[in-house]
């Protein structure tokens, strides 16, 4: 078992960000899946943990489980669900890196689903439509972070063309348009959250596009934390290098003291030179005597 566990841990190491991002997303799914399988069987209390998780509209609720904004975008409801977003991150993913670099897209993710989180929040308690579903209304999956990539590649290469199975070639800025189209269209369907949310991401993909081309990047930001554990790892590993400081007066006592030590020691060998000569001094004083000639 423990081996078998190594070699996840070895093999998530030496994958790209966008694989992590897919066992990241695949490995929360497992676990959640098990263990409410468990405790279901045994008929046991807390099947629902995960709504601690999912990103609810309710403020009040929010504000005692703000980890929310940023787990809902890693957590799916079925095999389905996970399995349709795992594949558009894998496929919108890869084009993304051919523009963009890996922590450019590690950032977008996370970035596309705190817009797409806030969008959700703002959209369903302000306005008057979805009052009535506030309370009950909760969000998770990776939609947002999706949609974020998507949008984010096609301001980039907007004529760049993909081909889609029984379709044929269509350019990206045409699939980014067809997206948003599809989320107005059904917004007011039952899962208005998750077309809000989506909308959310697409703001934030044209967001850092833009700022991309205009020598800003905002995720630099969450990049920044997410590395921040890492580089903290690094610096514990370093040796300290032990410094000793005195101050200045103690500093030109030592000094001096030393220095009258060694004249001390010159005068006895050369004293004894007088007296034996040369080869009675030994290697240590020999040592010294010559250390001292080159000063």
């Amino acid at each position: 078992m423990s081996l078998t566990f190594s070699n996840m841990k070895d093999s998530y190491k030496r994958s790209s960000t966008l694989i992590q991002l897919i066992y990241i997303n695949s490995g929360i799914f497992i676990v959640l899946f098990l263990l409410n399988l468990i405790l279901t069987l045994f008929r046991m209390e807390g099947g629902n943990f995960i709504q601690y998780f999912v990103l609810p509209a309710d403020i009040s609720r929010l504000i005692v489980q703000p980890w929310s904004i940023v787990t809902y975008m890693f957590l799916h409801t079925d095999i389905w669900h996970i399995l349709f977003n795992m594949l558009c991150l894998y496929w919108f993913g890869e084009l993304f890196l051919q523009f963009f670099s890996a922590k450019h897209l590690r950032g977008l993710y996370i970035l596309g689903g705190l817009c797409g989180g806030l969008f959700y929040i703002l959209s369903l308690n302000l306005f008057p439509y979805f009052i009535p579903v506030v309370h009950q209304s909760v969000l998770l999956g990776a939609s947002a972070s999706v949609l974020a990539i998507l949008t984010a590649t096609a301001v980039k290469e907007p004529d760049y063309s993909v081909q889609f199975l029984f379709i044929g070639s269509i350019r990206l800025k045409y699939v980014a348009v067809f997206m948003v189209i599809f989320d107005l269209l059904f917004m007011l369907t039952n899962n208005s959250g998750g077309h809000l949310a989506h909308l959310g991401g697409v703001l934030a993909g044209i967001w850092f596009a833009l700022g991309i081309k205009r020598g800003h990047d905002v995720t630099k930001w969450i990049n920044q934390i997410l590395d921040l554990p890492l580089s903290l790892s690094k610096l514990a590993q370093r040796k300290p290098k032990m410094k000793v400081h005195y101050g200045g007066k103690q500093q030109d006592y030592d000094f001096n003291t030393r220095k009258k030590e060694n004249e001390a020691d010159i005068n006895r060998i050369l004293e004894k030179i007088k007296q034996s000569g040369y080869g009675s001094l030994s290697s240590e004083e020999k040592k010294k005597l010559f250390d001292a000639s080159k000063r």
